[in-house]
C-alpha cells in the first residue's frame, strides 16, 4: 500500500487523510523514529501504512513543524536544463548527458522554512525531487525506480551572481547558500502515482504564476539520471536528486526574488512548500 512519510519536528511519520502517526509508536518500537532509518527501510512502510485507518493518530498535518524529508543527505544532486523550454529560455543547446552540479546539503531545509536571501539576483527554480532508499552503484534504467525511497518537491534557490561570476560558471556556491535547498512537504512513495515519469508540478511567487510543467517534458527522466549517476558514485541512502526546473524562472527577465516574497511551490500527488524570502 503506497505510503507518505514525513519529518515532523525531527522524527519520522506516516501521514493519511490530513493526520500524521509517529512511527516509532506506530510499530510499537520496531522504528526508532529516525528519518534516515525510515528512508533505508522504506520497503517495510507499505505494510505499516496498511494499518493506519485503525490507528490513533498523534496530530493534524496541518501547522505541523514539518522538517525536510531527508535531512542529513550525504550528496544533493542538482540536474541543469532538464526541460527543453528551460533551456531554449536560457539560449543553451540541449545537453548529450545530464548537466550535474552539487548542492551543499547543509542548504537542505523544511517545505515552509523562510529562504534567507543573501544577495540581489537570487532565484527560484521549482524542481521534482527522488531520494535514495536503496543505496547502489552501476544501477541500470530498468532498476532505478526499486533504487528510490519516494519522490517529493523542491526548490533549486540560486544565486545569479555568484552562479555565473567566475569563468567558466561554477554553480556548486550558488546554489547552496543556506536555506536554498528546501525540500517537502512529504515523501510519497513511488507506487502512489499512476507514471511517476509524469507529475505535474508549478510555482508563484507573492501570487503570480511562473513555472507549471509535467516531469514527462524531463530531457533526462529518473531512470536515466539514476543510471548516470550511480556510473559514477554510489548513491546512498538519503541522497537527493532534484532532477531539474522548467521554464519560467526569474533569470531572463530579472524578476529575482526580494524580501517579503512568498514562493508556492506546489507538486502533484505530494502537496505545497510556501517559503518566505527574509532578509539575513
Amino acid at each position: 500500500m503506497a505510503f507518505q512519510l514525513a519529518n515532523i519536528a525531527g522524527r519520522a511519520v506516516l501521514v493519511a487523510d490530513g493526520a500524521y502517526h509517529d512511527l516509532s509508536r506506530l510499530s510499537g518500537g520496531a522504528f526508532s523514529g529516525d528519518m534516515t532509518e525510515a528512508i533505508e527501510r522504506h520497503g517495510e512502510l507499505h505494510a505499516l501504512n496498511e494499518n493506519l485507518d485503525a490507528a490513533l493518530a498523534d496530530g493534524s498535518l496541518e501547522g505541523a513543524d514539518l522538517g525536510p524529508p531527508s535531512p542529513a543527505p550525504s550528496k544533493a544532486f542538482g540536474i541543469g536544463l532538464n526541460y527543453r523550454a528551460h533551456a531554449e529560455e536560457s539560449n543553451m543547446e540541449i545537453p548529450e548527458y545530464p548537466p550535474t552540479f552539487a548542492k551543499f546539503p547543509s542548504c537542505i531545509s523544511g517545505p515552509n522554512d523562510d529562504i534567507v536571501l543573501r544577495g540581489t539576483a537570487v532565484d527560484y527554480e521549482v524542481e521534482v525531487v527522488v531520494i535514495i532508499g536503496t543505496a547502489g552503484r552501476d544501477i541500470s534504467q530498468a532498476d532505478s525506480w526499486s533504487h528510490v525511497a519516494g519522490v517529493t518537491g523542491g526548490q533549486d534557490v540560486s544565486d545569479r551572481r555568484v552562479q555565473f561570476h567566475a569563468t567558466p560558471p561554477q554553480f556548486a556556491l550558488g546554489k547552496s547558500f543556506d536555506t536554498y535547498g528546501p525540500i517537502g512537504p512529504l515523501l510519497v512513495s513511488v507506487d502512489s502515482f499512476e507514471n511517476p515519469d509524469d507529475i505535474g508540478l508549478s510555482c508563484g511567487v507573492s501570487g503570480d504564476p511562473r513555472q507549471s510543467s509535467r516531469t514527462s517534458d524531463l530531457i533526462f527522466d529518473v531512470p536515466t539520471i539514476i543510471e548516470y549517476l550511480s556510473g559514477i558514485c554510489t548513491l546512498n541512502v538519503g541522497d537527493v536528486i532534484f532532477t531539474g526546473t522548467p521554464a519560467g524562472v526569474g533569470a531572463p527577465k530579472r524578476q529575482f526574488l526580494g524580501e517579503g516574497d512568498v514562493v508556492v511551490s506546489t507538486f502533484e500527488g505530494i502537496g505545497t512548500m510556501t517559503n518566505h524570502c527574509v532578509a539575513p
